[in-house]
């Protein structure tokens, strides 16, 4: 091994590990993160700690858990006083630069990374200034219907924005080439694709509007379905979607993916021009999946494979495993451990994530132990929910429900059979319960919740009075937004 290596992490946003042409998809072109993934390590079994964007990359941050940072929904600031991978790893003498999206809320939008060198697409504050999407209805980028009702081919300042964070990140790779430093640098380019709204360039929406194939579910399962899923559905309006609809999205979510890979292949060049990209470390991770019809569910916010699982690529030629593939089961979690790990620094406090190092460069597993964790509350009137992977069996619980649901994996990879009320499955259902509920208590995680809405709905009045500093924010340039398009151009 090695002396310290550098690493470049490479974060989007939404991104279903069931759509990368390395994972098996026939139809998404993903070039460059298939020769990635055949230069390293693929990891088939990764979830994140949560399928919602704030608190899933504040648990891979922190490498613990919503319950540990008190971090559950979109509206929660991860409190600067829980270190981060990028702390830790400053400390252990590496230079932390940020480029790009990673969605902190609150004045502190660093949190352990030295220096940030594209700002976010999202306002720092609730309340404040938020993407600048031209005639887009804003809603298309949230959990609602009209996402996929104004699918279809434009552009959007969403694409303008993963190119610049590529252009920043590229300059700062080209910048860093030039000094005389000796320095290790962990440089992480979060984008925001292939996020809603399912729009996408005119030329990648051509390409794959009639070849994506429309999910299918069996016959009858709708009408048994979990009631708190078929709540879900329903409060979202996709339970009466127009196979036209469908189409329509999943051609621009393909498409959103292609161009996403587009930018990730600038960055992959400019990273392998330098005279440090033998040293360096590549990872691929998404912070959760999007369903795109899958199921009959769309975007996150669920335990579903698709929105729950994500994508995780490791690549150091020569010194991390070759063309391989993990089917241990993992977490976002265990990032941090890794790259402090592999950097010899000291393991980050409270962490409940565990290093992947062994795996990655020998492929022992030690004695690693298949379980993981995901929570999950959306607000209002949708449970606080928690899912336990262990093995081939995933339970998720929903607070306020007799039933939980139970999916046996290994038979039914697609979730389509439920049988959290299966007699049969009783001794299983019941141990996975109890492991998931210990420590682990919903109602006291709603009532925490609820005692906090004063307070935030107070700091969003406050940051829609004022005039915020707009350094961490970055801003669409003129005519980034074009839509609609012709639909069949």
């Amino acid at each position: 091994m090695a002396g310290q290596p550098n690493f470049l992490i490479i974060l989007s946003d939404q991104h279903n590990p069931h759509n990368l042409g390395c994972y098996g998809d026939r139809i998404v072109r993903t070039p460059n993160l298939d020769r990635l993934a055949a230069t390293g390590v693929r990891f088939d079994h990764t979830y994140c700690a949560s399928p919602l964007c704030v608190p899933s990359r504040m648990t891979f941050l922190t490498s613990r858990h919503c319950s540990d940072i008190g971090v559950w929904t979109n509206s929660c600031y991860l409190p600067s006083d829980i270190p981060t991978f990028a702390h830790g790893l400053g400390s252990a003498g590496y230079e932390t630069v940020l480029g790009g999206r990673m969605h902190f809320l609150g004045p502190d939008q660093r949190h352990g990374f030295e220096h940030r060198i594209a700002g976010d697409v999202l306002g720092p504050h609730p309340g404040g200034p938020g993407p600048d999407l031209g005639n887009i209805p804003n809603a298309s980028t949230g959990q609602t219907r009209i996402a996929v009702e104004v699918a279809g081919p434009g552009r959007t300042a969403y694409q303008a924005y993963d190119i610049a964070v590529t252009d920043a990140c590229r300059r700062w790779l080209e910048r860093r080439d030039r000094r005389e430093d000796v320095k290790p640098f962990c440089l992480l380019a979060g984008y925001v694709l292939p996020h809603c709204p399912f729009i996408c360039p005119p030329e990648l929406y051509a390409e794959y509007r009639d070849r994506v194939e429309l999910p299918q579910t069996p016959p009858g399962y709708f009408e048994g379905l979990h009631p708190a899923v078929r709540l879900w559905r329903e409060k979202r309006g996709v339970t009466d979607l127009a196979d036209e609809q469908i189409r329509c999205a999943r051609a621009a979510y393909y498409g959103l993916i292609t161009f996403l890979d587009e930018q990730i292949g600038r960055l992959l060049a400019t990273l392998a021009s330098t005279s440090f990209a033998e040293d360096t470390v590549v990872v691929y991770l998404s912070d959760h999946g999007d369903m795109a019809g899958e199921n009959g569910m769309w975007w996150k916010s669920s335990f579903y494979e698709g929105s729950a699982g994500v994508p995780m690529i490791w690549s150091w030629p020569r010194h991390l495993r070759e063309g391989t593939v993990v089917d241990r089961v993992n977490n976002l979690i265990d990032v941090g451990p890794t790259l402090i790990d592999l950097a010899g620094g000291e393991s980050l406090p409270g962490a409940a994530g565990r290093s992947l190092r062994r795996m990655l460069e020998t492929g022992e597993d030690c004695g690693w132990e298949d379980e993981t964790f995901s929570e999950l509350y959306n607000g209002a009137d949708e449970p606080v929910a928690r899912m336990v992977r262990r093995s081939k069996w995933k339970l998720n619980h929903y607070c306020g429900y007799e039933a939980p649901q139970l999916f046996d994996l290994e038979t039914d990879p697609a979730e389509f059979v439920d049988r959290g009320r299966d007699p049969d499955c009783a001794p299983v259902r019941e141990r996975l319960l109890a492991r998931l509920r210990r420590g682990w208590d919903g109602d006291a995680i709603r009532r925490r919740l609820e005692h906090r809405q004063a307070g935030r709905r107070y700091l969003r009045e406050w940051a829609t009075a004022v005039d915020l500093d707009p350094s961490d924010f970055w801003r669409a340039p003129p005519g980034a937004d074009e839509w609609p398009l012709d639909r069949q151009s």
